[in-house]
This record gives C-alpha cells, sequence and structure tokens, in this order.
C-alpha cells in the first residue's frame, strides 16, 4: 500500500500552473560574464560575482596554494582541530578591513544570520526585522524563539512606534542592500534608534560589502558611520570576495561571546583552509583594485540611463542588483525565456522569494561587464518586453 505523506505530484502540479516552479540551470566552466549552460554560451546577468574575482587568476593561484599548505577538507569543526592559520588570518584582516576588534568565519552567511540572532536573543526578547529582509534573518529571529515583529520596509516611523512600545531586549535586524530590490536600509537613522532605545543593531551587508564605499567597506562605510554606531556588521565572501563562507564582524566580547554561543558555528565543519587563504588574496585585490567598483558604478548608471529612456519599470536602486518590475509571473517567466533565446541569462525572480505580485527580472552587473554588453541586453530587454 503506498504511503500518501510520499505524494507530491499534486503540489509540484499546482507550482508548474502557477508559473512558481524552479529548474536548475546546469553550468560548465568557470563563473564569468560569458556562461555555459545547458550547452549554451549566455551573456550572464544574474551573477553575484560583482567585482568579477571569482574567476580572478590571483585568487585561483592563492587557493591552490592553500590546498598544498592545507589539504582541501578542513577536518573538522573550528573549536575542535579545523581552525588553521589561514582562517585566522583572515578573521584578523577583516577586523582590521572593518575597524573592529574582531571577527569570526561562518561557512555561509545564511549560518551567521541563524547563529548571530539566536546565540544573542531568546523566547523572552524581541527581533524586530524590515519586511524584505533575507530569509536568513528570519528564519534566526525564529530559531532564536524570540517575539518577532516585522516593520514595513524601510520605514523608520513603523520601527520607531514598534521599538517606543517594547519593554524587552530588542534587536534591530537589516539587510544593507536589499538583495531583491538592490536599495539600501536607512542605516543613519536605524542606528539613531538602536541608541535611543538601547536596542541591538544588527547589518547583513551581504551584497554592499566590497562593493559599497570608497573603499569597499560595504555600506557602513557608504554612510560614514562608525563601528560604534554599527555593532554588529555580517558579510559574505561569496559575492564581492568571488570565494564562498561569511564573517560577522563586533567587538572582543561580541565574537567571543558567539564562539561560545552560535550553534552555527560551534556544530558544523570549518569552510577549507585553501577557501580562506583565496579570500585573502580577494580582500587585498578589493582594496588595491579600486577600478573595479568605479567600473562597476559607470556601467549601473550607463544601464540605468538607458532602460530609463526606453521606459522599463525599474526599482530606485543604486547597486548592482537592478531590478525590472513586471509583478505577473507568467510575464516574468516569458520575459527570461525570451531573453535566454537572445543570448543573455537573467533570474526571473517570483514569490516566495519576493512578495505576490511583485514578481521580477532581477538584472545583476559586474566589473568583468563590457559597455557593449550593457547595450545589447538594454537591445534584448526591448525585445522581450515589448
Amino acid at each position: 500500500m503506498s504511503n500518501s505523506f510520499y505524494d507530491f505530484s499534486t503540489a509540484l502540479q499546482q507550482l508548474q500552473q502557477q508559473s512558481l516552479y524552479r529548474r536548475r540551470q546546469i553550468t560548465s566552466g568557470p563563473q564569468q560574464v560569458l556562461i555555459n549552460a545547458n550547452g549554451r554560451q549566455l551573456l550572464n546577468f544574474c551573477s553575484n560575482d560583482y567585482l568579477g574575482l571569482a574567476n580572478h587568476p590571483e585568487v585561483g593561484a592563492a587557493f591552490k596554494r592553500g590546498v598544498e599548505l592545507y589539504g582541501v577538507g578542513s577536518g573538522s569543526a573550528h573549536l575542535i582541530c579545523g581552525h588553521s592559520q589561514a582562517h585566522h588570518a583572515l578573521e584578523e584582516e577583516l577586523a582590521a578591513f572593518t575597524g573592529r576588534q574582531r571577527a569570526l568565519l561562518f561557512s555561509t552567511g545564511y549560518m551567521a544570520n541563524m547563529g548571530i540572532i539566536s546565540a544573542l536573543l531568546g523566547r523572552h526578547d524581541t527581533v524586530l526585522a524590515d519586511r524584505l529582509n533575507h530569509a536568513s534573518l528570519l528564519d534566526g529571529g525564529l530559531l532564536s524563539r524570540a517575539r518577532l515583529q516585522r516593520y514595513q520596509h524601510g520605514d523608520v516611523d513603523d520601527l520607531q512606534s514598534k521599538l517606543a512600545a517594547e519593554h524587552a531586549k530588542a534587536l534591530i535586524v537589516t539587510d544593507g542592500v536589499f538583495s531583491m530590490d538592490g536599495d539600501l536600509a536607512p542605516l543613519p537613522v536605524l542606528a539613531a534608534l538602536a541608541e535611543q532605545y538601547q536596542a541591538g543593531l544588527l547589518i547583513d551587508d551581504a551584497h554592499g560589502f566590497g562593493v559599497l564605499g570608497a573603499e569597499g567597506g560595504g555600506i557602513v562605510q557608504h554612510f560614514g558611520l562608525t563601528p560604534a554606531q554599527t555593532p554588529i556588521l555580517m558579510g559574505t565572501l561569496g559575492k564581492a570576495f568571488g570565494t564562498f563562507g561569511a564573517f560577522v564582524a563586533g567587538s572582543e566580547d561580541l565574537i567571543e561571546f558567539l564562539i561560545q554561543k552560535a550553534r552555527t558555528y560551534v556544530f558544523t565543519t570549518a569552510l577549507p583552509a585553501a577557501i580562506a587563504e583565496a579570500s585573502r588574496c580577494s580582500l587585498r585585490l578589493l582594496q588595491t583594485e579600486t577600478w573595479r567598483r568605479e567600473k562597476l558604478r559607470s556601467l549601473i548608471l550607463r544601464f540605468r540611463n538607458g532602460a530609463q529612456q526606453l521606459g522599463l519599470p525599474l526599482l530606485d536602486s543604486v547597486t548592482a542588483i537592478q531590478p525590472i518590475m513586471l509583478t505577473d509571473s507568467r510575464r516574468t517567466v516569458k520575459a527570461g525565456e525570451s531573453l535566454r533565446a537572445q543570448g543573455f541569462w537573467v533570474g526571473a525572480i517570483r514569490p516566495p522569494t519576493v512578495p505576490v505580485n511583485t514578481a521580477r527580472l532581477r538584472i545583476t552587473f559586474s566589473a568583468d561587464h563590457q559597455e557593449q554588453q550593457i547595450d545589447a541586453l538594454l537591445d534584448a530587454l526591448s525585445k522581450a518586453l515589448a
């Protein structure tokens, strides 16, 4: 007799009917502007490799040296025998770069957010989260068992009203750059509110770190804020750094507390030491090769100017994430398919990744893109959305 628990066919059919079914694309070769997917070469406008470091020869060479020194796997958790000199050096360099006392590596950004929030809060506390935060921040709040309050996206008045009514220990959590909209959190006001109401403030700068700011310091540097104003900073290494992993930077006591209490740090294998060596190289490159950020900014401006001339429904973003709001999932899927037929790979983003009726094309740029490729994308978009 068959077990009905394992009957998923109806749910899968419903996803297909709603244009919400997702399919993996199989790539071959390195992550770069021209990418091979399912046997076709496409112009890649959906990667988070913002600075073009994922296939940088120096980063690759650093990874190879790391394998020669440390092997492939780290073998254990950081607190057992998995914490290498490479990990430790990267943490010290990230702390210095962010202007903080210490930094702590996590295996992924998702694990970092879940570990930080669940370590800092408990069932009698409150987490205040922007409604459009990344899923990892939401899940971190749920894991902590704290009371979860979500304020309207970027609405500092809504946040302040919730803070004013709050009597428990509270932590404000926000994306720095919102991953699907590309806009920035109103960080100066959030920092001021956190100070006024004696709340904590956690910034997930996954999509801003390395990209924003004169030296790549991210949203904190972009707004000219200090570490004292932004005490808990999370950043990822798999986007602008082109490698893998994540970190949190803050005070000596914060990091030591997380080492003791963050379950997603304590109970998981450390990322390979070779990845840490590659990330150290990326950190050096993003500081010395400032032209990457300058070129990226010029490409974003070129695209936005062209898209506005075409009357495309852009969102208000100055970052490498440039969404075109189409609202309808079916139309979004069709537009993505049209672009792929023309040789362009653009993300067709639908619920539940974004709220219902906000499906969009999510276009992302890399410093490795060329101006003529931006112009070709604009031409392809005008055809796909005609």
